[in-house]
């Protein structure tokens, strides 16, 4: 597949501007409809040990604040993916380099969810078989957004200014 002349093309603004948002969005307004269901399926709980029949207020908040910070990290995609696409569409150079930006930091994010993730899972990290549903989704989620991210990273698909800048041919009157 011949890369983009842009720095995010269809498929990564699909994925970037749409994908990630809906999904950052539909979460937050889980969150909302039903906090506790959100927090206590984010993890298996021991069978001895049944999650609480309700959560302290500050449980409740803390849910729904960390499910707004994701959907305004997915609004923020929206946003600025569309405002590169409409104002830098002639300038392919500098939309990598803001899009670089964004991404860099998103794809950090992702890395640092999965291992957060898998660190707070304690010792029973490992025994995927005891993995809430929700677990799963977050997992399997979030690795659909770290590997396209990874993919833009290496320039697959897109438009990677040192490797797809048209050549300017030096005549011989500017060589002297």
């Amino acid at each position: 597949m011949q890369p983009s002349a842009s720095a995010i093309p269809d498929f990564y603004y699909a994925l970037f501007a749409f994908y990630e948002p809906a999904l950052t969005i539909l979460g937050f307004i889980g969150a909302i409809h039903d906090p506790e269901t959100t927090h206590n399926t984010q993890a298996p709980w021991p069978a001895d040990s049944p999650p609480p029949a309700t959560l302290p207020k500050a449980s409740i908040v803390t849910v729904i604040q960390l499910a707004h910070v994701c959907a305004l990290l997915g609004v923020v995609n929206f946003f600025v993916l569309t405002a590169i696409r409409k104002h830098l569409s002639t300038d392919p150079a500098v939309q990598e380099k803001i899009v670089l930006a964004l991404m860099t930091p998103l794809f950090i994010g992702d890395c640092m969810h999965l291992v957060v993730t898998l660190w707070a899972l304690g010792d029973e990290r490992w025994i995927i078989s005891q993995w809430s549903p929700m677990l799963w989704t977050t997992i399997v989620l979030g690795f659909s957004l770290m590997i396209p991210r990874i993919m833009w990273h290496l320039g697959i698909w897109r438009y990677v200014d040192t490797r797809d800048r048209p050549k300017v041919e030096v005549t011989t009157n500017e060589k002297k």
